[in-house]
């Protein structure tokens, strides 16, 4: 059987420092990005027509898990972190060969001096310095199934936090970076199995640590440092 290897293309830069509150899905957080691509594939060219496309693809790589192995069955968050289903009908970082596909907003294209194209992008679930693989435009008249079933991830409704921070901690936070934040913040970043009201979390976000506690379906920044 033939083996193949893959180079990393471009890296992400994003405010997801640590794994630690990335959101479980792309497109749930409007948190902004960019794709910086490597010298090799820095050219303008290679994006030229991409800026007619709203919505990207990407492909990229779990690299902080790339080296755990994989399972044949996984516990997926959206199902509690207890069932059991098959790493193939599910998105675990924890697969034969460590692939992740996301699909991101397109807000513009950059030709920077120096290091050519940069992709700004909105939407990206994935943690600052991953490896991107490829990127193709999503095509919504092939891509988009409205009638498409949800298997067990339509089994449990999906809810946001309400969200609490001080007007004197927000006020830490640059105003374009605040509205990623919170919107983060409210998908209840805590491993699905945490109940504990008085447990404080800790998360990174950018340049700061975010320290909060959920408590309901409430959750309340205490510290940003």
């Amino acid at each position: 059987m033939p083996t193949y290897t893959f180079n990393p293309i471009a890296r992400i830069r994003s405010d997801y420092t640590s794994k630690f509150g990335i959101p479980r899905q792309s497109g749930l957080a409007g948190t902004q990005a960019e794709i910086c691509f490597e010298p090799e594939y820095a050219i303008p060219d290679a994006v030229r027509g991409l800026s007619g496309f709203s919505h990207l693809w990407i492909l990229w790589i779990f690299s902080e898990s790339a080296d755990k192995g994989w399972h044949p069955t996984v516990r997926p968050p959206r199902l509690g972190g207890n069932e059991r289903v098959g790493v193939f009908a599910s998105r675990s970082p924890f697969r034969p060969n460590p692939v992740g596909l996301s699909c991101v907003k397109l807000t513009g294209i950059e030709i920077r001096k120096g290091s050519g194209p940069v992709l700004h992008i909105q939407g990206a679930d994935l943690m600052d310095g991953t490896p991107i693989i490829d990127i193709k435009p999503y095509i919504p008249y092939c891509d988009c199934h409205p009638e498409a079933s949800e298997g067990f991830t339509g089994q449990r409704s999906f809810h946001r936090l309400e969200v609490f921070c001080p007007e004197k901690l927000l006020a830490k936070i640059p105003d374009t970076k605040r509205a990623g934040l919170l919107e983060t913040l409210s998908q209840d970043p805590r491993p699905s199995y945490h109940c504990d009201p008085d447990r404080i979390y800790g998360m990174p976000y950018a340049r700061w640590e975010v320290r909060f506690r959920v408590s309901g379906d409430s959750l309340t920044v205490i510290s940003v440092e």
